[in-house]
């Protein structure tokens, strides 16, 4: 039977796109798990606000990151797809976090070519990256370093000169990468995705978020040229939404009353679903009861 990296490599090859939600935790994770996505994006984005409460810019180190990314790695059976920022340093410190990230588990990582440390071009106003020489010897290291063949490296390039862009993307493939990451910034349309897909000769990641012009493509064409297509933040920012709502109203109401919240909760019966309870009481009680 293929495992995980194997089932992911194939799909990348000639297979359809594989659809994921992004993840900050153990418990976001799970309910993606639980979903009908095909597969887990642990965002650096969302680790960084759910483990340190501080912006995305590679302040959490990488043994902070792979701890997360352990944990989820625990207690899902879908593949996963980590956000390894920059790789965390020069090219040794890459070559170990290809390794760690593939001893937790997942089943692919992103390496972006921004200095070191990085800040997610989704909020950052500016975002220098490193010369393309440095970021071609990333993926190299990268791609040396993982002992699984079918484990897969995604270069993400955040130049905001579209030919640059282009040509770091074909740069980034020949020194390895499986697939090639653009972000919303460099480019403005449809059409230039196929011409990077075509220049690079690798299908896409792409990253669907709120407010940038890739949410409104149709399924369609993301399909036609994405490999990976995820939601990176659509869990952090319904969490947030969700809790100001709520707290807003139970602080303004300071009552016992906790019902009718404008965000709703979920009853007691369907969070122990969730979480597993009764599974884990089974099995407590299985190894008690034994002689």
């Amino acid at each position: 039977m293929p495992t995980l990296r194997q089932t992911l490599r194939q799909r990348i090859t000639d297979g359809p796109t594989f659809w994921m939600a992004g993840v900050q935790d153990a418990l976001s994770a799970l309910l993606v798990d639980q979903s009908d996505f095909d597969g887990i994006f642990t965002t650096g984005f969302g680790i960084s606000a759910s483990l340190l409460g501080q912006p995305d810019m590679e302040v959490y180190t990488l043994t902070e990151n792979v701890a997360v990314v352990n944990r989820i790695a625990n207690v899902v059976k879908k593949p996963i797809f980590a956000d390894a920022d920059t790789g965390y340093g020069n090219v040794i410190n890459v070559a170990r976090t290809v390794r760690e990230f593939e001893k937790a588990g997942v089943a692919a990582i992103s390496i972006e070519d921004q200095i070191s440390p990085k800040r997610c071009p989704a909020a950052a106003s500016v975002m220098p990256v490193v010369p393309v020489k440095d970021a071609v010897a990333r993926i190299r290291a990268a791609v040396d370093a993982r002992q699984d063949p079918d484990f897969l490296i995604v270069a993400r390039t955040d130049v905001l000169d579209p030919a640059e862009a282009m040509d770091r993307a074909a740069r980034y493939a020949e020194a390895g990468a499986d697939l090639i990451q653009p972000i919303s910034r460099t480019f403005k349309g449809y059409e230039d995705l196929v011409k990077l897909r075509e220049v690079s000769g690798r299908r896409l990641s792409l990253q669907l978020m709120q407010g940038l012009w890739m949410e409104k493509l149709s399924r369609e064409q993301v399909e036609s040229v994405a490999a990976f297509a995820t939601y990176p933040i659509v869990t952090l920012m319904s969490t947030v939404h969700a809790l100001q709502a709520n707290l807003a109203t139970l602080a303004a109401r300071r009552s016992g009353e906790v019902e009718g919240l404008p965000a709703g909760q979920v009853p007691m019966a369907e969070f122990k679903r969730v979480i597993g309870w009764a599974e884990m009481e089974a099995r407590q009680a299985h190894y008690e009861q034994q002689d």
